[in-house]
């Protein structure tokens, strides 16, 4: 994420925060949608991100070392 001479500038971060905010908007499309829920609870999502909160909890913790 850096341009030509290395240095990041209010255009690249732009391009970034736009990119979050379209896959927390999509998202949201997504989960609003009954069936689209109905198909996500059959699976499990939920246990899914509740074993994955210890990962990322140590991998934030070895980054901040």
């Amino acid at each position: 994420m850096e341009n030509g001479d290395g240095h990041f500038n209010d255009k690249d971060t732009l391009f970034m925060l736009s990119g979050l905010a379209l896959v927390v908007f999509g998202a949201g499309l997504i989960l609003s949608n009954p069936i689209a829920r109905r198909y996500l609870g059959q699976f499990g999502v939920g246990d899914l991100a509740n074993a994955a909160l210890p990962d990322l909890d140590r991998y934030l913790k070895l980054r901040a070392m």
